[in-house]
């Protein structure tokens, strides 16, 4: 069985420790086993310009912010194909045809769109909801059946868009031929990962508010971001108990630290569970769990600011990756558009099929 997988980000800024444990660890986790045909990478820039159509600038100056990003984590552009959605030209085309087989009212109650409508102020009464930005389940279903993928590595809150995806697909195949690969959504082993809180206790990690651990940050920013994250609130002296749930510092151990790292960095404790204890019966300050988490957090983001150092002394080399790229991946994207043509019968001029019917209907 061929196994493609394809996944991507929106270029409107750097990425963050959510998006890492969301979908980027295991990317990196996938490229290193043998087991997939392709895996492809995709810069989203026409789907990021939905809703940003004005302020293209922010989108076009995020490309390669997002690509450093992606190869400071550990991509090899030799295990991956990277490329920018909008210089793959069959994408649009695709999305056209699939338009026809999805009602407005079904993009609309899809929940990912509807919260987005929603963070966004579409629903205001004065903006209104972009024709292009409700149509993005269907143009990311095109991304997906473009590229033959079966796998599609996701966070929780793409699940909605996995699924429309597939709901295209069996619509396609029902009405006209069956070229089209149904996807299936992977999400991170640790349910924790699903959607990393902000720093701030908030239920998302999200660019636009603010809360986020950006995988560029310098140790200067990681320390205090850190140290400004949201704790217990009523655990105001050390000697008070302390509650783990709710509490952002314990939330990211329970995701990022491991018993190795409290042999390294906090030996008097074994594990996590009997820091937990120790924080909840009292006698333990948030000033040295968040020490604790900065390190568990530094040590992960050091390699990472690394890699990227060196990249950006290779710029050229990394464009250079994008463009063959979005070579490459055009190929594979018209070798789907031929068979979606070809299904729905309007390839008018690539066989002598249309010719001569329209023969047979004239001279007869």
């Amino acid at each position: 069985m061929i196994n493609n997988i394809l996944t991507g980000d929106r270029p409107t800024g750097n990425l963050h420790l959510g998006h890492y444990v969301g979908s980027l660890k295991r990317r990196v986790e996938l490229q290193n086993n043998s087991n997939y045909d392709n895996l492809l990478i995709m810069i989203a820039d026409a789907q990021a310009l939905t809703d940003n159509a004005d302020n293209p600038k922010k989108v076009r100056d995020n490309v390669l912010e997002v690509m450093l990003d992606y190869l400071s984590i550990g991509l090899d552009p030799k295990k991956v194909t990277f490329f920018i959605q909008s210089g793959v030209s069959a994408l649009p085309e695709l999305t056209m045809y699939y338009m026809n087989l999805v009602s407005l009212s079904r993009l609309l109650r899809n929940p990912t769109v509807k919260s987005e409508i929603k963070l966004r102020g579409f629903d205001d009464g004065n903006k209104g909801i972009p024709v292009g930005f409700a149509n993005y389940p269907i143009s990311q279903a095109a991304d997906i059946t473009a590229f033959k993928a079966n796998i599609v590595p996701v966070g929780d809150d793409q699940l909605p868009m996995v699924e429309q995806t597939r709901e295209i697909v069996k619509s396609f195949n029902n009405t006209y031929e069956d070229v089209l690969i149904m996807p299936n959504a992977v999400l991170p082993e640790n349910e924790l990962c699903y959607r990393l809180p902000g720093i701030d206790g908030n239920a998302k990690m999200s660019k636009s508010l603010g809360n986020c651990i950006y995988l560029k940050d310098t140790t200067e920013e990681v320390k205090s971001k850190v140290f400004k994250m949201y704790t217990d609130p009523t655990h105001i002296k050390i000697d008070d108990p302390g509650h783990v749930e709710g509490n952002m510092v314990f939330t990211y151990l329970d995701v990022f630290c491991n018993d190795k790292h409290f042999e390294k960095y906090l030996p008097e404790y074994k594990n996590l569970d009997e820091l937990k204890n120790h924080y909840q019966r009292g006698g333990l300050g948030d000033s040295k769990i968040k020490k604790f988490l900065f390190e568990v957090i530094e040590e992960l983001l050091t390699p990472f600011r690394e890699r990227r150092k060196y990249y950006e002394e290779r710029i050229t080399e990394v464009i250079g990756f994008l463009e063959n790229g979005t070579k490459k991946a055009n190929e594979i994207a018209n070798i789907t558009l031929i068979d979606v043509k070809k299904a729905m019968k309007i390839n008018y001029f690539d066989n002598d099929d249309f010719l001569n019917e329209q023969v047979n209907k004239y001279n007869n």
